[in-house]
Parts: structure tokens; C-alpha cells; sequence
């Protein structure tokens, strides 16, 4: 946890009377004399909230009005979702994936056993018809990111990491990754088809490629990968995406904790820290100690190999997956795939770390309809660029292009691998906004803007604060709206508003900021995943909010029209879990979304709760839930 340097009482002052004044107005109130005095240009932003509807007009005719009996905010051990819906509980850890798979048994737990099993803390979870480019709503394939484990939560006798035996580590190793498991509808159930040639585990030890800039260069190059092309594994992994070409974007987040050595005495030392990899120093895990392929003394180059976004056919049980080294290396809490006007890719990523940036990548070649082949190589070739965020509402694009400003070798950057590699130094350079905490970064599919989550920012001081990060002590969160000119996601520069400052609207000193019809139930803190439905409305999930002392959940808000940022309560988590990565099926009448680390303040032994299984000999369980409406309609209605 950070700590607070800076009372609020210099910071905020805004009257009980004024919670629901338009934005724009409370700004001008905002700074005390003494920040107008130290932060350049914050008064000006009395435009922020100006909509400009560039898209609102000619698609009023898709909104529909979000018909939610709000659930109550509270915090209890179990899981509640909107009058109206039911959720089932599809998959949980341990759960068997493959005909062959063992039954799940928390107390002799083994890594074969975990290996074909449902692995633990999901995150990203997403759908996708049986066939390619089929609109099924009942039959297709659900990936699922593991993100990372809580040993004390998953062990008896509640170790820490570095109280593991071997046997522990490679069952934690294996819990990682990801899981592609067919499901279908059987008597208005899902159900898991085990017999399935689609379902895979995808863990820490599976082989796998590089592609892109930095392919075969030599800071890749280790004992194990001794070409720079090949590489082992993935893990840390957070969010993702599905792609229009059918495949997973999965991206790799805090993977500097599993690291064990002393980076400082490595060839890498620079990129390293300014990645926050410590190796001993911050290393959360064992599995150094075991497997030498996480420990720096031995292969110094390895801690390189992740931190990637990494593409994943589920259609291809034997496709090997592919880390694209062209979107960057950083913390990618995520990434989103927009087809531009002119068929060129829009990846956009967020750097979920305090004072951090958002990277776009657009690519030279184009998307190319119902050509997979094409498709598979669309994300190795583009222009990779980092946002600034003025005060005067306008995000730039600033290229990190080798040879171009100061990507040369002055700076030490030899050619684009190296820009790629050290993606955060090469932002430093040219003036990117450090942002509070970049998490999900989506394209609403109706209006085309560009949504930014940012979950919170607890070291920001009064004298950092900026138009676009406007609190000192972010302990909330905030949601901003990117809007690309004439609907062209490849333009340099963007217009940005404030969508929601989060927080309790009821209380002067939190500076939040929603639809003045707002309930008592309607505000949340910590946003962290988002998704759109066909109508635009946004669905936001959030992680923190139960140390605050309400539970977790998802909030569901219009994002034009009269209702735009009235955020309604839909989803509640069981105790101390965080909601993750809420997805539809086709139809729409059906929402996927993960229960992670439910419990989490608590251990195995002694729990906070048990959810899902109540049962006093079962801990509780990371788990993906499907949501249903009882009378057989579209979510949210």
C-alpha cells in the first residue's frame, strides 16, 4: 500500500451543494492557490465534460434503456447479482478439463493433477463460437487467463511462497497460464464438454515463439533459447482480447515477481529497474530455487522474456503461441483490436503501474476479411506510440520509432528491438502523461471511442496532478473517453473527456464525479475491466472496493444520451474477491465473468469465506460464472 504525504483538507473543497455541478464548473474549484501556482496550465481544462456527440445522432436508434433493479451495496460471503438474473458456477480451480483429468483434492494437490485441471485465479475470460466466424450462442470456446496464485490461500497450513516444497511449486507453476475448454447448453445449463479436442491447458512450461522486432535478437538470447526466437512459458497473465481473426490476446502483467537473483548485477540491470524487477528483492515466488530458468544468476537475459502480449490460436490445439515483441514490453494489464476505417489494426494497452503510460500500436498491413493466414502476421509490422494527455483535452501520439526523435543510439537504442524492449525508457523520452494506473483500454463498439480504466494512484501528490489525473491521492479511480477525429483510430491526435471520477458522490472530499441521478448503490472505487454490450453501454468491473468495505462487483452505465455515466449496480463479489473481465455471448443473453481470489484477506485454514462450494473441507475457489436472465433475455434487461 502507498502512503498518503498530502492531507486532502489543501486539496479538495467542494460544497455538498455542488456534487452534482457538471464537471467542467468543479474543476475551476479544484486547485487551491498554491497548486495553481506549481501545476502548469490546470485551470484551463474547464472543457473537459463538452460532449461531442460526433457519433450520437446517427446511432440514438441502438440505445435501449438499462432496465436494473440495483443491488444493494454491502459485503458478505457470497455472491449476489441483479433482481431478475440468475448465475451458475461453470468452472472453479481443480476443476477436471479433460476426460483423464483427477478429481480435484485440495489436500493433495499434485502438479500432473493441476496440469489437467482448471488452474487457479482467473482473470480474462472470453468466448467464442465453436466455428470461426459463427454466431453460436450455445456451443463454443471459453478462454480463461490464470493470473497468479496465493499460496496461503491454496495450501494447507497456509505457507508463504518461500516455505514451498518442490512438489508445492510445480503445482503452482502449472496453476498458471491459461485454460481453453469447449462448453455448450444442455437443459438451459452450461455444460463443459470433456471429450473436447480444443480444450488445453497453457502453463508456464509450454513452448513458445517470438515474433516482430526484437525476433532473434541477442539480448533474447539465453542458454535455453540460444537463437532469441524461441521461448518458454507464459504467466502474470491479466487481461486480453479476442481478435476479429479469431484468436486470444493475452497479455502478461506483473511478471517481475517471479524472478529470483540480483538483477542489479545484470547485463540488463538498467531495463530492469526501470521495469521494477528486482529479482530477490521484490520476488514473490520460489520457483528459482527449483527450476533455474527463473533465476537470473544462471540466464541473467530471461527476465526479458516476459512482460510480452502474447497471441494464441484456441481453434489450433497444436498452435504454438506467439509473444508479438512489436506492441511493447511493459506491466499490459491488457489490450483492445480496433479495424480502422482503412482496415489497418488499432491495438490499444495500458501499463497497469502507478505513474504509467497508454501505448497504441497501428499496423502498416491491413486486416484482411475471412483471410486468416494475412491476419496472423498484421501485428509484427506498425507504428508503436505512447499518449500525452494535455491540459487542453487533447491526446497526442507521440511515435517510439527507432531513428525518429530520441530512439537513436545516443539514447542506446540500436534499432527497433531495442525500442520495443525498453517500450517504458523509449516513452520517458518524449514526453508521455504518467497516468494512475492504466488497466482496460476498450473501443466501444457503437459510438468508437476509446474508454481508458484507470484503477487508482495513491503516490500522487498535489503538485503531480494534471488535467487527466486530477486527484492528488487517487484512492478511486477514474474512467476517461478517448475520441478519435471522424472515427480515424490511426490520427495523431485525439479530443479526451472525463467519463466518471470515481468514488462516493455523497461525501464533499472524494471529488467524484457521475450522472447527478446516481444512487447510493450506482457509485464504485477501483475500476479495473470493462467491456461494451451491442447497445454501447459500458460494464465495468472493479478490484479494491472491498477494502473500503464494500464488496466488488460490476456496474453497468449508457455511455451517450440523457443516462450517460449513470452507473446502476448489477454484480456483488463474495468476500475480499475481485470481479474480472465480463464477456457476452453472441445473443447476448448470456455473461461470462471471473471470481478471483475470493477470500483473499483470509487463508486456506481458516477462510473468509467459502464460496462457491460451502463446504468446510473445500477452500474457497477462483471461479468463472455464467449470468443468465431469468426469462430468457439480453442481459440487463
Amino acid at each position: 500500500m502507498f502512503n498518503q504525504n498530502q492531507s486532502d483538507q489543501d486539496d479538495l473543497f467542494v460544497d455538498r451543494e455542488n456534487v452534482n455541478t457538471p464537471f467542467n464548473e468543479l474543476l475551476w474549484k479544484r486547485f487551491t492557490r498554491r497548486q495553481i501556482l506549481h501545476s502548469t496550465n490546470i485551470v484551463i481544462t474547464g472543457f473537459i465534460l463538452q460532449s461531442l456527440n460526433i457519433v450520437e445522432a446517427k446511432k440514438s436508434a441502438q440505445l435501449h434503456s438499462l432496465e436494473i433493479s440495483e443491488l444493494e451495496q454491502g459485503l458478505d460471503e457470497t455472491l449476489h447479482v441483479a433482481e431478475g438474473h440468475n448465475y451458475q458456477v461453470l468452472l472453479r480451480w481443480g476443476d477436471p478439463l479433460f476426460k483423464d483429468s483427477p478429481e480435484f483434492n485440495p489436500n493433495k494437490q499434485l502438479p500432473a493433477s493441476q496440469e489437467k485441471q482448471f488452474g487457479y485465479n482467473n482473470d480474462f475470460v472470453t468466448y467464442t463460437p465453436l466455428r470461426f466466424q459463427n454466431e453460436s450462442s450455445t456451443n463454443g470456446l471459453l478462454i480463461v487467463n490464470h493470473e497468479y496464485v496465493s499460496s496461503a490461500m491454496m495450501h494447507p497450513g497456509s505457507p508463504n511462497a518461500f516455505k514451498l516444497t518442490e512438489q508445492q511449486v510445480d503445482t503452482e507453476i502449472f496453476a498458471h497460464g491459461l485454460s481453453i475448454v469447449e462448453i455448450y447448453i444442455k437443459d438451459k445449463s452450461w455444460k463443459i464438454n470433456l471429450d473436447s479436442k480444443f480444450n488445453r491447458r497453457i502453463t508456464p512450461h509450454t513452448k513458445m515463439q517470438f515474433s516482430g522486432p526484437a525476433y532473434g535478437h541477442d539480448r533474447l538470447k539465453t542458454d535455453f533459447a540460444t537463437d532469441g526466437k524461441k521461448c518458454i512459458g507464459t504467466f502474470g497473465n491479466c487481461a486480453g482480447c479476442l481478435t476479429p481473426w479469431g484468436t486470444v490476446l493475452t497479455a502478461e502483467e506483473n511478471v517481475q515477481t517471479y524472478f529470483m537473483g540480483q538483477a542489479n548485477k545484470t547485463i540488463e540491470h538498467e531495463n530492469y529497474q526501470r521495469f521494477g524487477l528486482e529479482g530477490d528483492a521484490t520476488s514473490k515466488s520460489f520457483w528459482g530455487n527449483y527450476h533455474e530458468r527463473w533465476n537470473l544468476k544462471q540466464h541473467p537475459q530471461v527476465g526479458l522474456h516476459a512482460g510480452w502480449i502474447v497471441e494464441i490460436d484456441p481453434y489450433d490445439p497444436e498452435f504454438i503461441p506467439i509473444k508479438r515483441t512489436a506492441l511493447g514490453r511493459c506491466k499490459h494489464e491488457g489490450c483492445d483490436v480496433h479495424i480502422n476505417y482503412d482496415n489497418r489494426v488499432v491495438i490499444y494497452m495500458g501499463d497497469d503501474q502507478a505513474f504509467e503510460y497508454i501505448y497504441r500500436f497501428v499496423s502498416n498491413k491491413k486486416y484482411a476479411p475471412g483471410d486468416r493466414a494475412q491476419n496472423f502476421e498484421v501485428l509484427d509490422d506498425g507504428e508503436l506510440s505512447v499518449a500525452e494527455f494535455t491540459d487542453q483535452g487533447t491526446v497526442i501520439w507521440r511515435p517510439l520509432v527507432w531513428g525518429q526523435g530520441p530512439h537513436t543510439e545516443k539514447n542506446g537504442f540500436h534499432s527497433q528491438a531495442d525500442v520495443v524492449l525498453d517500450m517504458r525508457k523509449a516513452a520517458d523520452l518524449v514526453g508521455a502523461t504518467p497516468m494512475d494506473r492504466p488497466e482496460e483500454i476498450k473501443v466501444n463498439p457503437v459510438t468508437g471511442t476509446v474508454f481508458a480504466v484507470l484503477t487508482k494512484n495513491y503516490q500522487r501528490n498535489p503538485l503531480s496532478i494534471n488535467a487527466a489525473n486530477p486527484r492528488s491521492f487517487n484512492q478511486h479511480g477514474h474512467v476517461l473517453e478517448l475520441i478519435p477525429p471522424d472515427q480515424n483510430h490511426a490520427s495523431r491526435e485525439f479530443k479526451w473527456e472525463v467519463f466518471i471520477l470515481a468514488g462516493n458522490p455523497f461525501e464533499n472530499h472524494n471529488y467524484a464525479h457521475y450522472h447527478s441521478a446516481v444512487s447510493e448503490n450506482g457509485w464504485f472505487s477501483n475500476p479495473d475491466n470493462c467491456t461494451f454490450d451491442k447497445s454501447g453501454n459500458i460494464w465495468i468491473a472493479t478490484d479494491g472496493f472491498y477494502r473500503q468495505g464494500s464488496a466488488d462487483g460490476i456496474w453497468v452505465s449508457m455511455t451517450q444520451g440523457s443516462q450517460k455515466a449513470l452507473t446502476k449496480h448489477f454484480l456483488r463479489a463474495p468476500r475480499a474477491a475481485e470481479i474480472c473481465s465480463p464477456c457476452f455471448t453472441p445473443d447476448q443473453k448470456t455473461m461470462f465473468c471471473s471470481v478471483q481470489h475470493p477470500g483473499e484477506d483470509s487463508s486456506f485454514d481458516y477462510p473468509s469465506t467459502r464460496w462457491p462450494d460451502f463446504n468446510e473441507n473445500i477452500p474457497p475457489r477462483p471461479s468463472v460464472i455464467a449470468i443468465t436472465n431469468n426469462q430468457d433475455k439480453v442481459i440487463g434487461t
